[in-house]
């Protein structure tokens, strides 16, 4: 863990850990209905992209957007919904949402739609499988 970075206890509730990037700890959200991943700068203290330097900012883009095209070929995607809103969560955390045409909140937000639905065991470790493979050398353990 970067020194004095702490991940907010709701994130650390509803999601899974994967890795992290240089700048940035990968998350999994804990509901399978949408393969939805998160990016959590770990720095301390922050609530917007703004309050990066101008190098993490660039590194927050960076990552974000290899996620993004990862994202979207892994899983085939229709739409990558890129989104820091952070109204319940005030700590800087970027959402990646895979979305498809025919997914059960097409085409509103996927927030607040349905009870989330956790994956099972088996299924977190083909993720993680899947992630590992496609960021070797780029995703560290935590």
């Amino acid at each position: 863990m970067k020194q004095n970075f702490a991940l907010h206890p709701r994130l650390a509730e509803d999601c899974i850990t994967l890795g992290r990037f240089g700048l940035c700890r990968l998350l999994l959200m804990n509901d399978s209905h949408y393969p939805w991943f998160i990016l959590v700068p770990e720095k301390p203290d922050l609530t917007e992209i703004y309050q990066l330097s101008t190098d993490e900012r660039i590194r927050l883009t960076e990552e974000s957007s290899l996620l993004a095209e990862t994202l979207a070929d892994l899983y085939r995607a229709d739409k990558m919904n890129i989104a820091a809103i952070g109204n319940l969560v005030p700590q800087l955390h970027i959402h990646h949402i895979v979305r498809y045409r025919n997914d059960p909140a097409w085409p509103a937000p996927v927030w607040g739609k349905f009870d989330r639905m956790p994956y099972t065991e088996e299924k977190i470790a083909v993720i993680r499988g899947q992630i590992d493979d496609r960021f070797k050398g780029l995703l560290s353990e935590i």
